[in-house]
């Protein structure tokens, strides 16, 4: 039993080797198998597909809002506003130009960023705060923009939008966000546990320090603030050909909400944490759709009580249920 043990330790220790070169582990690899098979099992429940393809938007964006909240301490407040920017962007591309809306998301995630590196080099030489408060209100003006251009976005009427594909179905959108989510979770992984993931952690827990380190705090923050408004960007323009049509509500501050609800539950600076919250979140708030905005309120006070006795999130209790059976239960069999 022993020697078992020790052989199937060293495969895993491997596995783990092979795996970790693209920003997997084995744990997250098999975690991504079983969501590939969604669609499969369930292939007669149409309803459970578009809420996993709901849990894949909004988890990929908790990912990358996590990679700024959780890594250098700057929450963005407007992450919602980014990802309707790019929504409005792929969109009007397609119906104006007809940029077919796989170039569209790409674009929608430039646009995202360059409004993101707008913001970062306006406040980030400063505390964190203020990033967060100018990309709110860079949000509201961006709503109050797309409100008051009819002629070019519909307003409130609504901007119908053509389909990513031309099928009632939604299992090709499952396909197209799930490896959306995979590529942005290898990327965020693989540049958290590079040595810019160390500066960010760094300049998230001391500025001070970082720079007497010769940790450039305006140039570290902007990285990490674009490529967290690029993944923004990317799913608002997959999410505007998924559900064909946009209204000025899609930048409101409740998607925020949202999204940071899933990046603080899910525990910060874990990336895949936010992850896992959606799809345990997002199914329970989901049956409460009949409360309409009193669920925001159930989401608000839910971030409370997770801030006040589990501030590390579900990464958190899962890394310590982790270790105690490391510490317990792996020396146990190793003896047998």
């Amino acid at each position: 039993m022993k020697k078992a043990f020790s052989c199937a330790n060293t495969g895993l220790r491997a596995l783990s080797g092979a795996l970790g070169r693209v920003g997997m582990s084995p744990v997250s690899f098999a975690a991504f198998v079983m969501l590939a098979l969604i669609p499969v099992i369930f292939s007669n429940n149409e309803y459970i597909i578009r809420l996993s393809v709901s849990c894949l938007i909004f988890g990929t964006l908790a990912m990358g809002f996590d990679l700024s909240a959780g890594f250098i301490g700057v929450p963005n407040w407007g992450y919602a506003s980014l990802m309707g920017l790019g929504c409005y962007t792929s969109a009007l591309l397609q119906s104006n130009f007809g940029i077919t809306p796989w170039i569209g998301m790409i674009v929608s995630g430039f646009a995202a960023t360059l409004i993101g590196f707008l913001i970062a080099f306006l406040t980030l030489r400063m505390d964190g705060v203020f990033a967060a408060l100018l990309s709110w209100f860079v949000g509201i003006i961006l709503m109050t923009v797309i409100a008051a251009m009819p002629q070019i976005t519909r307003g409130a009427m609504g901007l119908r939008v053509e389909p990513l594909f031309e099928t009632p179905w939604a299992t090709p959108y499952f396909y197209v966000i799930f490896g959306i989510c995979i590529i942005a979770f290898m990327c965020l992984k693989l540049i958290t546990k590079s040595h810019l993931g160390l500066a960010f952690l760094t300049l998230g827990q001391d500025m001070e320090a970082a720079r007497t380190s010769g940790i450039s705090p305006l140039r570290y923050r902007t990285i990490n603030f674009i490529i967290s408004c690029f993944i923004g960007g990317v799913v608002g323009g997959f999410y505007a050909h998924f559900v064909c049509i946009l209204t000025p509500n899609v930048l409101s501050t409740k998607n925020t909400v949202q999204v940071l609800v899933l990046a603080y539950i899910g525990g910060r600076g874990s990336i895949w944490g936010p992850l896992l919250a959606a799809f345990i979140i997002l199914p329970i708030f989901e049956s409460m759709n009949s409360l309409l905005e009193l669920k925001y309120i159930i989401y608000g006070v839910l971030l409370i009580l997770v801030m006040i006795f589990f501030p590390g999130g579900l990464s958190s209790l899962l890394r310590k249920a982790k270790d105690f059976c490391v510490q317990k239960i792996g020396p146990l069999l190793g003896q047998r």
